[in-house]
């Protein structure tokens, strides 16, 4: 098991508080691997194993727990008999009405609770229901680029122990830190940060494989069938047309529109509804317009980015004009891991890719997989110029440049922002 250190310290500090703890993101990204380690960790504390209860409702081990009645009678009787019992309860959204459980579990036992879910629409309206003021939450990503460098290693590690002749010399007479960083981003951008495809090394068709088994029990499990859709066909046709367009602006109309040309009739409202569905399930998220100057968010013409950049490969191929689009989703995906509230932000007629804001913090980012002629470099850091305040202003690129800083711009590589501790 390799760690996943950043998590636990967001959730250790509540061990043991009166909190329900929610761990909520797409499916295969991690949560149940950060269980385990939560319960390591307890062990670490002291807690006896008899007093530690997993559950895995994706399992068929306990496919026979259903309500939350079956479950709050199966969990009583096995609660250690004297001392708190430490209770992870995964994929809680397969047990019908399971907050009533949760939610009697605290009223009556001496328990600490954590429980994951893959479902965004389904965890919030029920714990608002039943556990409003009594839980905390932390979102779980797939691999940051961090994270994903550290798996790498771990497995260069594994293989050096077992088979010193199976990879290429690492020392330091071998490819130089700077250049591998490089050749790792590139693999991480095409391979995206699925933990399952980075314990071993696969081949691009095995690990999108994988992925497209994540995204169709995704699909299927959590939208076709806990929402009862009859027309899958209409809603793998919208999904394609976003993971297409993957960082433009677009309306339910014009998607309605494409299908029409396809002799698919559909309305925006339901449009509209697979589109909140997909955000639900955590194949989407929705990304809203800021007007700087106006300072508001703006209702409409928002982007959608993807879970992980290899969602889109995996059911729609691999292609080089994708990249630039690939390379906003990153940048997207670190700043939410990293607590930003993420826009598109609008100054006048032009647009600004990301304002992120935490706090008191912003930051404003220009994203541009490479920067060839005059025009390019005078749009790209010109529209940041344009804000008329003294927050930090990015240009991220991925191409080679002389010089870090324009005009007090700074300028950076990618991957040195994902990896850089400043922001």
């Amino acid at each position: 098991m390799i760690l996943r250190p950043k998590y636990i310290e967001k959730i250790m500090p509540y061990v043991d508080t009166p909190f329900v703890k929610v761990l909520s993101g797409v499916r295969r990204s991690g949560k149940s691997t950060i269980l385990k380690m939560i319960i390591e960790e307890v062990k670490k504390r002291g807690v006896a194993s008899e007093h530690i209860l997993a559950y895995n409702f994706d399992s068929m081990q306990h496919e026979d727990i259903k309500t939350a009645k079956m479950l709050y009678e199966h969990v009583k009787s096995r609660l250690a008999p004297r001392g708190k019992t430490y209770l992870l309860l995964d994929e809680i959204q397969e047990v019908r009405s399971w907050e009533k459980a949760v939610n009697s579990f605290m009223t009556d036992f001496d328990v600490d609770i954590y429980v994951t879910g893959s479902n965004s629409h389904m965890l919030s309206s029920e714990i608002s229901t039943y556990l409003t003021g009594r839980y905390v939450s932390f979102k779980v990503f797939p691999l940051s680029f961090a994270e994903y460098l550290e798996f790498r290693n771990s497995y260069i590690a594994h293989l050096q122990d077992n088979d010193r002749h199976a990879i290429a010399d690492l020392s330091e007479n071998a490819t130089p830190m700077y250049t591998r960083q490089r050749e790792e981003f590139a693999r991480y951008l095409r391979f995206g940060g699925f933990p399952a495809i980075h314990l071993q090394e696969y081949t691009q068709d095995d690990a999108y494989s994988i992925v497209k088994d994540i995204y169709n029990s995704t699909i299927f499990t959590d939208i076709v069938k806990r929402n009862q859709i009859r027309k899958v066909d209409q809603l793998e046709r919208i999904v394609r047309f976003v993971f297409d367009n993957v960082g433009r602006t677009f309306s339910a109309a014009s998607i309605a529109k494409y299908l029409k040309n396809e002799q698919r009739k559909i309305d925006n409202e339901t449009v509209y509804d697979y589109l909140n569905k997909l955000e639900s399930a955590f194949i989407l998220h929705r990304c809203s317009r800021y007007d700087i100057q106006g300072k508001e968010i703006l209702k409409t013409q928002e982007k959608f980015y993807l879970a992980d950049a290899a969602f889109r490969y995996s059911v729609l191929g691999y292609t080089s004009d994708s990249v630039a689009a690939m390379l906003e989703n990153v940048v997207y995906l670190e700043l939410l891991r990293r607590g930003y509230d993420v826009c598109i932000g609008k100054i006048g007629n032009a647009e600004i890719d990301f304002v992120a804001t935490k706090q008191e913090n912003r930051l404003y980012i220009q994203i541009s997989e490479r920067i060839e002629r005059e025009e390019t470099e005078e749009r790209e850091y010109g529209r940041l110029l344009g804000i008329a305040d003294n927050y930090p202003k990015y240009v991220l690129r991925t191409d080679e440049f002389a010089g870090g800083n324009y005009k007090g711009i700074k300028t950076m590589h990618i991957a040195d922002f994902l990896l850089s501790l400043e922001y």
